[in-house]
């Protein structure tokens, strides 16, 4: 699949195998974490309704835990924001080839 090239968003872009497959990879993780909070929301609303002293202590850690997930997911995403901006750049041909972008001017009319 390394160096192929998919059709991309509908406007005419293409999209390398190699851009997918690190989408796909950090949607998988994303998604993992996302269940995982469900899992910790449920068990801290438990805790809550239950009003037992140990409980209510265990919520302690896992809003931390469920925090530090929501951290990840943000840090994820924006990852993903990155690496979609330097394909986008690099499949619209912005990019000269020292890495550096152009400074094309376009013209409307």
């Amino acid at each position: 699949m390394e160096g192929n090239v998919y059709p991309g968003f509908g406007n005419g872009t293409q999209v390398d195998g190699k851009v997918l497959q690190t989408f796909q990879k950090s949607f998988v993780q994303v998604q993992d974490i996302l269940d995982q909070n469900r899992l910790l929301i449920n068990e801290i609303n438990q805790n809550h309704e239950s009003k037992i002293p140990d409980n209510l202590s265990r919520n302690v850690g896992l809003i931390k835990e469920l925090n530090n997930n929501i951290r990840r997911v943000a840090g994820l995403y924006a990852d993903l924001s990155s690496s979609f901006t330097r394909s986008e750049g690099d499949s619209a041909g912005t990019n000269e080839p020292d890495g550096k972008a152009s400074q094309k001017r376009f013209r409307s009319g």
